[in-house]
C-alpha cells in the first residue's frame, strides 16, 4: 500500500498526464499541410488502377478522417483533386515564406509540434490548407473532373440583359459548402478548435474575394454588341500573397481564465476590432488569421524547425534577419547558364552558355 507523500506524488502525476492527453487530442478536422501524416506519404501522383473503384483506394492512402474518407469516396475526382491542393498548397507556403526565419518546414515532426501550438505560422497553415482545396475543387468542377459538380450555373452579374452568360465559370459555390463540410468544426467550446475553423473561413474567404469576371466580345467588327462571361478565380499565388499579408497583420487573440477556478472561458477579443454582439463567438468578423500563442524565433534548430544555421540568404536583403545576428559565410564560385537567346524561325530557341562568378552567402551556426 503507498504511503501518504508517494500517493501523492503519484496522483500528481497521472494528473499531469491527463492533462498533456488532453492537450494532444485533435481539436479539428484536419487535412493536408495541417493533417497528422508526413507529407512524404502523401501519393502526389495517382496510378491509373484497373477496378472500378480505384478512387476508393486513392482515398484510403490519404489518411483521411471518417467523415472526410466518405465524402471523397463520392465522387472519383475528389482524390485526385485533394492530392493536387495538398502540392499546390504546401510549393505557395515555402514560396511565400522563402526569405523568412521560417521557410515553411513541412518535415513531420517539425510540423507536428507547430500544429500542437497556436502560433501564426500554425494560422498561415490552416489558411492555405482551405484556401489550396477551395481552390482545386473549384477549377476540377469546371475542368469537368468531377461528377456531382460542373461549370457555375449561379450568374448573379450587373447589366445581365447586355451580356449571355457563357464559358465555364469556376464553381466557387459548390467548392466553398464542401470546404466547409469537409473541415467542419468539432466542438463550439474548444477554443482551439474555434481558433483553427476561423482560420479556415479565413482561407475560403480570400478565395471568394478574388474572383473576377471575365468576358469575350461578340458583334461584328468587335463591336460587343453580346459578350459571353464566367467567373474565374485569381491565381494561386495572389491568393498566397494576400494570405501572407495576412499573416503579417495577424490578431492575437485569448482565453479569460477564472483565477479562482482554473477554468478558461470565452476567447477576449482583440482590442479595437470589431467582434460578434449579442453574446456570439468574440473572434473578429472580419476575415483576419488570429493565433492564440507567440512565436518562437526560429533561430537555433528545436522543435519547430531546424533553425536558421546553413540557410541561403540575399546579402543585401535579408542575412541580417535570417541569421539571428551570427554572420554569414560567403563563397565564390564559378556557374553556367543559357544566356542570349533568340528565338530561330521555326519553332526553337537558341542560347548561348554564359561564365560567371556568383556569390553564395549562407548563415553561420
Amino acid at each position: 500500500m503507498l504511503d501518504g507523500p508517494l500517493l501523492a506524488r503519484w496522483l500528481a502525476a497521472a494528473f499531469a498526464l491527463t492533462l498533456l492527453l488532453a492537450a494532444l487530442r485533435p481539436s479539428a478536422a484536419y487535412f493536408g499541410l495541417t493533417g497528422s501524416e508526413p507529407l512524404t506519404i502523401l501519393p502526389l501522383t495517382l496510378e491509373p488502377e484497373a477496378a472500378a473503384q480505384a478512387h476508393y483506394k486513392a482515398c484510403d492512402r490519404l489518411k483521411l478522417e471518417r467523415k472526410q474518407r466518405r465524402m471523397c469516396r463520392r465522387d472519383p475526382g475528389v482524390a485526385e483533386t485533394l492530392v493536387e491542393a495538398v502540392s499546390m498548397s504546401a510549393l505557395e507556403c515555402q514560396y511565400q515564406f522563402r526569405f523568412e526565419r521560417w521557410n515553411c518546414t513541412l518535415e513531420g515532426r517539425y510540423r507536428a509540434s507547430l500544429l500542437k501550438r497556436g502560433f501564426k505560422e500554425t494560422a498561415f497553415l490552416y489558411a492555405i490548407s482551405s484556401a489550396g482545396l477551395t481552390h482545386a475543387l473549384a477549377k476540377a468542377c469546371s475542368a469537368g473532373r468531377m461528377e456531382r459538380c460542373t461549370c457555375d450555373e449561379a450568374p448573379d452579374l450587373e447589366n445581365r440583359e447586355a451580356w449571355q452568360w457563357g464559358g465555364c465559370g469556376d464553381n466557387l459555390k459548390y467548392s466553398s459548402k464542401f470546404v466547409k463540410e469537409f473541415l467542419g468544426r468539432r466542438s463550439s467550446k474548444d477554443l482551439r478548435a474555434r481558433v483553427d475553423f476561423h482560420n479556415n473561413l479565413v482561407g475560403v474567404k480570400v478565395i471568394k474575394a478574388g474572383v473576377e469576371t471575365t468576358c469575350k466580345c461578340h458583334g461584328v467588327s468587335g463591336s460587343c454588341t453580346v459578350r459571353t462571361c464566367w467567373r474565374q478565380l485569381a491565381p494561386f499565388h495572389e491568393v498566397g500573397k494576400r494570405l501572407k499579408h495576412k499573416y503579417e497583420t495577424a490578431l492575437k487573440v485569448g482565453s479569460t481564465t477564472n483565477e479562482a477556478t482554473g477554468e478558461a472561458g470565452a476567447l477576449s477579443p482583440p482590442r479595437g476590432r470589431a467582434t460578434g454582439t449579442g453574446g456570439g463567438d468574440p473572434l473578429p468578423r472580419t476575415p483576419e488569421l488570429v493565433h492564440l500563442d507567440d512565436s518562437p524565433s526560429f533561430c537555433l534548430a528545436g522543435r519547430f524547425s531546424p533553425g536558421t544555421a546553413g540557410r541561403r540568404c540575399h546579402r543585401e536583403k535579408n542575412c541580417e534577419s535570417i541569421c539571428c545576428g551570427r554572420g554569414h559565410n560567403t563563397q565564390s564560385r564559378v556557374v553556367t547558364r543559357p544566356c542570349q537567346c533568340q528565338v530561330r524561325w521555326c519553332c526553337y530557341v537558341e542560347c548561348r552558355q554564359c561564365t560567371q562568378r556568383e556569390e553564395v552567402y549562407t548563415c553561420k551556426g
